[in-house]
C-alpha cells in the first residue's frame, strides 16, 4: 500500500512537471510565430516606404537576439526565464519602434499585406499572453504541490524542482504615454 501511494505521487509530479514542460513548449511556440512574422513585415515595410534603415536594422538584430536564447525545459529557473523574457522585451520593444515609424507613411498603412501582417501580429501578441498565463498556471500547480507534505518529501528524489514564473515586465505598471 505503501509503495501503490509513493508511485502515485511520484508519478502525478512527473505528469505535471511535464504539462510545464509542454506549456513551456508552447510559449516558445508562439514567440517563435512572431518572430518568423518579423521577415515579412520588415520586407513589406521596405517595399512601401523609404525607411530609416536604423530602424529596420533594429529589429532584425532584435529578433536575432530574440531567437538565440533558449531554455533547455528542466531548466526552468527563475533567472533563465528572465533572460529569455529580456531578450523578447527588445524585440517587442524594437516592433514598437517600427510601428509608430509606420504611422508617417499612410500609403503603407493602407497596403493590404502590411495591414494583415499588422493583425497577425497583433493576434501572436494575444496568443503570447494566453500561452503564458496557462505556462504560469502549470508552474504555480506544480510548486503548489512539490510544497505540501508528502510531495515534499518525494520531489527531490523524482527530481522535480520549483520552476520559475514569467513575471510582467518592469515598468509595465505605469500606463504608456500617448501622445499626438
Amino acid at each position: 500500500m505503501l509503495v501503490s501511494w509513493f508511485v502515485g505521487v511520484y508519478n502525478t509530479l512527473q505528469e505535471m512537471d511535464e504539462d510545464v514542460a509542454g506549456k513551456w513548449a508552447q510559449v516558445e511556440n508562439v514567440y517563435q510565430r512572431r518572430s518568423d512574422l518579423i521577415p515579412n513585415l520588415v520586407n513589406t515595410v521596405k517595399g512601401y516606404a523609404d525607411f530609416e534603415q536604423e530602424t529596420l536594422t533594429g529589429v532584425i538584430e532584435a529578433r536575432s537576439k530574440a531567437t538565440s536564447i533558449t531554455i533547455d525545459p528542466s531548466n526552468l529557473s527563475p533567472a533563465a526565464i528572465g533572460q529569455f523574457q529580456k531578450a523578447q522585451e527588445g524585440l517587442s520593444s524594437a516592433l514598437s519602434r517600427l510601428l509608430v515609424t509606420v504611422e508617417r507613411y499612410p500609403e503603407l498603412k493602407a497596403n493590404q499585406n502590411f495591414l494583415e501582417l499588422q493583425s497577425q501580429l497583433e493576434g501572436t501578441e494575444n496568443r503570447i499572453a494566453v500561452e503564458r498565463m496557462r505556462f504560469n498556471e502549470a508552474v504555480q500547480a506544480l510548486n503548489a504541490k512539490i510544497r505540501k507534505i508528502p510531495a515534499s518529501l518525494i520531489a527531490p528524489m523524482a527530481g522535480v524542482e520549483r520552476k520559475g514564473y514569467f513575471e510582467a515586465d518592469e515598468g509595465s505598471d505605469q500606463a504608456p504615454k500617448v501622445e499626438f
